[in-house]
C-alpha cells in the first residue's frame, strides 16, 4: 500500500487556543486513530489532548496520565485512551497495559513520549510535534493515510 502524507503546521499563543486546535483535530476522530505526541515536558501535549476530548464532547476532568501511564475515557462512540510513556521503564511494559486491545475501531489512541517504545509502536495514523517559543507553541501535524485527512 502507498501511505502519503500530509502535513501541516499550526501555532497557538494561549492555552485556550492550543485547546481550540485539538478540538478542529478531534473532528476527525472516526476510530482506529493512533497518534504521538512529542515534545519537551510542559509543552501542551495534555493541555491538546484536554482540547481533543472537549471536541469529542467530553465535559469531565482530564488527568495526565504521567503516573498511572494511562487514562482512558469513554464517549459516545469512541474510548480514547491516553498514554504517557515518560516514565516507561522497558518498552514491553506496553502489552502489559493492554496496548494490542486498545488499537481497535472503535478506539483513538493518543501516546505521549512515543520514542520511549518506538520498537514496539505501530506505525501511526498521525505524529504531533510541538515545540515551545516564549508563549507561542508550534504544532507540526503530520498526517499518514491512503488519502490524507483534511484540517
Amino acid at each position: 500500500m502507498n501511505i502519503e502524507t500530509a502535513s501541516r503546521t499550526r501555532s497557538t499563543e494561549t492555552e485556550q487556543q492550543t485547546l481550540a486546535l485539538g478540538e478542529a483535530l478531534a473532528k476527525d476522530f472516526r476510530g482506529g486513530e493512533l497518534i504521538f505526541l512529542s515534545g519537551d515536558l510542559g509543552v501542551g501535549k495534555t493541555t491538546l489532548v484536554r482540547g481533543m476530548l472537549r471536541g469529542l464532547g467530553f465535559t469531565g476532568r482530564v488527568k495526565s496520565p504521567t503516573y498511572g501511564l494511562l487514562e482512558s475515557y469513554e464517549l459516545n462512540d469512541l474510548t480514547l485512551h491516553h498514554l504517557d510513556l515518560y516514565r516507561l521503564g522497558h518498552a514491553e511494559e506496553l502489552f502489559d497495559l493492554g496496548l494490542e486491545e486498545m488499537l481497535d475501531p472503535r478506539s483513538v489512541v493518543l501516546i505521549e513520549w512515543p520514542e520511549r517504545a518506538e520498537r514496539v509502536l505501530p506505525r501511526p495514523t498521525q505524529k504531533i510535534r510541538i515545540e515551545a517559543n516564549n508563549h507561542k507553541r508550534q504544532f507540526e501535524i503530520d498526517c499518514y493515510s491512503s488519502s490524507p485527512q483534511t484540517y
